[in-house]
């Protein structure tokens, strides 16, 4: 049951806490010779200055003791160290003093006269939760960490007031925000922050989705309930159950599937396609748009009804050209998650390019930003950037040399003797160009023009 920290093994810490010193005597022989590290006390207040003093892995506590008795410790214990595993021992069980103890906080009951197996088991699955706990907190921090919202600006900071006060609730969540703003990064912190961060987060693009797959996609359908339906298919409303569902761009959504989800909110009930089974739904609705869907109700776009059931909570994502003070904070982040994923080292911008950047109108938000600075550090070989190294349209005095635009640079490419050398060139200015058109977008222009985005950073930073 060791664990390994660095080169040295760690082996678990257990507190008995009881007032008899056979019962400590006999536990603390049998789990030292396996390899525990075991300390005791003989009362609550003692076991509370033990616990601060030497940090058990986990408490075993008898109920029945003079003084401060189990129970009362127990609260102590959860009060100060919610974290640690308490596994109660009584040598008088019954019915009412296991649920007193399960109600505040015990991993687990024992009973005396104890068996060995029984405790060797209880602690082993006290320890191993634990560790689950332990794990999920961290990752729990860490996906807090890569979805949050960077930026210390006014705007930014009213969002994050806008994020804490929307998240404990389990009321439906309008997000708006133009392209390319975090609407999604919004979604997911305000899942983290819920009370429900454990379940599950589904997203599903509205606008991808093919209207005629839409009803499927969320509901689910039955084998055979169409041609193309050759086995049973969980909806997003089903695989959500317990957490969040995410509905990305609604306004794109056609109106009829409106009908269909504005009933199964008011209902909280659905169906699959092809069943008469009737599924009972517990999701926390998130909506996002980049449309005004006041003006899309006015052209009959977007039902009115479902307006209000999604809008119960509105929450505005600020473009970045209404957050520039945020900008510097940004490309230093963005360039820092760049380093970590190349062996080259952390780049940066001038002061002259950050200024220049800062000036820039920004309609592609912060994904442009981010886009520009992945294709900054692929392109750039000098770790501080300049004004020079800052392409069109973010240097208005960038000028560069376009092989294909005049006929001199043309008659260079066509009287290259070598095929594979003239290939080479015109795929580069190619893929370059198409880089242009997308504003630095690596992961459009691949879908684009159908390749790869590690072969785009291959041919654009081999020039």
């Amino acid at each position: 049951m060791a664990t390994k920290k660095g080169n040295y093994l760690m082996y678990p810490a257990v507190l008995i806490v009881d007032d008899e010193s056979t019962i400590i005597d006999s536990l603390e022989g049998i789990l030292s010779d396996d390899g525990f590290e075991v300390m005791h006390a003989y009362n609550g207040y003692e076991a509370l200055k033990k616990i601060e003093a030497e940090s058990p892995d986990i408490v075993l506590l008898d109920i029945w003791m003079p003084g401060m008795d189990g129970i009362d410790t127990l609260k102590e214990i959860k009060k100060m160290y919610p974290n640690l595993p308490v596994v109660m021992i009584t040598g008088h069980g019954s019915i009412e003093s296991a649920v007193d103890a399960t109600k505040s906080g015990a991993f687990d009951f024992l009973e005396k006269p104890l068996s060995i197996d029984k405790v060797m088991v209880t602690i082993s699955n006290a320890l191993n939760f634990r560790k689950l706990e332990e794990e999920n907190i961290y990752l729990r921090k860490k996906a807090i960490e890569k979805n949050s919202i960077t930026g210390t600006s006014s705007a930014v900071q009213k969002l994050y007031g806008e994020i804490m006060a929307a998240s404990p609730s389990d009321a439906s969540i309008l997000i708006t925000g133009e392209n390319g703003t975090g609407k999604e990064m919004v979604a997911r912190t305000i899942h983290q922050f819920s009370t429900r961060p454990e379940e599950p987060f589904i997203i599903i693009n509205c606008a991808a989705i093919p209207e005629k797959n839409i009803d499927s996609e969320l509901f689910g359908h039955e084998k055979g309930a169409f041609d193309e339906a050759t086995s049973k298919n969980k909806g997003k409303f089903e695989m959500a159950s317990g957490g969040t569902l995410f509905l990305d761009e609604i306004g794109d959504m056609n109106i009829n599937t409106q009908a269909k989800i504005l009933r199964a909110l008011e209902s909280k009930t659905f169906q699959r396609i092809g069943s008469g089974r009737t599924l009972h739904m517990d999701v926390r609705l998130i909506a996002s748009t980049n449309k005004d869907l006041e003006e899309e109700i006015e052209k009959g776009n977007f039902r009115q009804d479902l307006f209000f059931r999604l809008n119960v909570i509105p929450i505005h994502v600020p473009p970045l050209r209404e957050r520039k003070g945020d900008i510097a904070l940004l490309v230093d982040t963005f360039f820092s998650k760049m380093a970590t994923h190349s062996s080259d080292p952390k780049k940066a911008l001038s002061p002259e390019a950050l200024a220049l950047l800062d000036q820039y109108p920004w309609q592609g938000n912060v994904r442009e930003l981010k886009n520009l600075v992945e294709r900054l550090s692929i392109m750039v070989k000098g770790e501080i950037i300049g004004i020079k190294d800052l392409p069109q349209p973010y240097n208005p005095e960038f000028s560069s040399d376009k092989p294909m635009e005049n006929a001199g640079q043309r008659r260079v490419l066509f009287n290259m003797d070598n095929l594979d050398l003239a290939r080479k060139t015109f795929e580069q200015e190619y893929i370059r160009r198409k880089v242009e058109q997308t504003k630095g977008d690596l992961e459009a222009t691949a879908k684009k023009i159908g390749t790869n985005v590690n072969y785009i950073k291959k041919k654009i930073s081999s020039r």
